[in-house]
Parts: structure tokens; C-alpha cells; sequence
């Protein structure tokens, strides 16, 4: 059994890989649900910017690591993904609580191909033109999101169908979690 700490640029694929997960009997923690908690604690107004801006300034009050610390307490058992760690300092609170039982799972996919997800999904969050989506990638490389990318111990390139990457998710979650791959 393992912690794995499921990271990617936007529109990678990183929500598919927690449904599939999830199907697999894996626990998910969201590192936003965290922060989104918190918020409403402290009487933060819900919308996406407010909340973006509450995070970074506890980041900026606390250390690039809070959203770790306040995480761990969250994951109850050794089959458990976590969503939306964003750099080395919030790895290294992981590593720290579970070790050797830690796992980061990288998903990978082109620029224009995350691009062109990211518009279909048309929520809220979803970039108007290429410009913008570049200025969001940005940021969170600022993060350190591409050191924690490079540093994963597995990496899934989802450029293909959805069925495709849910089958290579499968696959790999499935060689972590100790049982025997089957074949289809």
C-alpha cells in the first residue's frame, strides 16, 4: 500500500487519474478542499480569487509548506492519493510523514493539448486564449510545480484517448498497490 502524491500541469489529466483511483478503492485527499476548509473557517469569501488569495497569503505567513502540514492530518490510510501538491517544499512535508510509503505520479501532456482540454471543460477557471493559459502555467511552474514533475517516481503521458490513459492508470495503480497486473 502507498501515499501518491498524483501531480501535472492543468489539464494533464490529474482529475481522470482520481476517478480511476477512486474506483480502485483509494482514498482521496484534495490539498484545494483543504485550503477551501480553512477558508470558510476564517470567513472567506468562496469565490476562485478570494480563495486563490488566501491561500498564497498563508503560504507568504506560514511558508510554502502550509498546505502540506494542514493536509497530512488528512490521510487516514496508506491507500490514499493526494491531489494538488505544487512543489518541492509541500513533497518534502510528505516524504517526512509517510516515508518510504510515498509515491509521486506524474501526468504529462503537451501544452496545446492541456490547452484545448482546459477550453472544452468551459468552467470557470478555463483560460480565454492561449496568452492567458501560458500566464496560469507560469505561476504555477513559479511554484516549483516542474521541479516536482521532474522528480516523480512514475510519469503517465496522456496524449492519447481518455480510455487509453484510464487503462495505463489502472495498470500503474495496480503495480504500486502490490497486485498482480493482469492482462486485457
Amino acid at each position: 500500500m502507498k501515499v501518491i502524491v498524483v501531480t501535472g500541469m492543468p489539464g494533464a489529466g490529474k482529475e481522470e487519474f482520481v476517478k480511476v483511483s477512486r474506483e480502485m478503492g483509494f482514498d482521496v485527499v484534495r490539498m484545494g478542499d483543504v485550503v477551501r476548509m480553512e477558508a470558510i473557517e476564517k470567513k472567506v469569501t468562496s469565490d476562485d480569487q478570494s480563495i486563490g488569495n488566501f491561500a498564497h497569503s498563508e503560504r507568504l505567513k506560514y511558508g510554502y509548506d502550509i498546505w502540506a502540514k494542514r493536509t497530512v492530518p488528512f490521510v487516514k490510510s496508506k491507500k490514499t492519493v493526494i491531489d494538488g501538491c505544487r512543489g518541492e517544499s509541500e513533497l518534502s512535508i510528505f516524504k517526512s510523514a509517510f516515508g518510504e510509503d510515498l509515491v509521486v505520479i506524474a501526468i504529462h501532456a503537451s501544452a496545446r493539448t492541456r490547452y484545448d482540454r482546459l477550453r472544452r471543460r468551459n468552467r470557470s477557471d478555463a483560460p480565454a486564449n492561449f496568452e492567458q493559459f501560458q500566464e496560469r502555467d507560469q505561476r504555477e511552474l513559479g511554484w516549483g510545480l516542474g521541479n516536482l514533475i521532474a522528480l516523480a517516481d512514475y510519469m503517465i503521458v496522456n496524449e492519447g484517448t481518455l480510455e487509453e490513459f484510464k487503462e495505463n492508470v489502472r495498470t500503474l495503480l495496480k503495480e504500486i498497490d502490490g497486485n498482480e497486473v493482469q492482462d486485457h
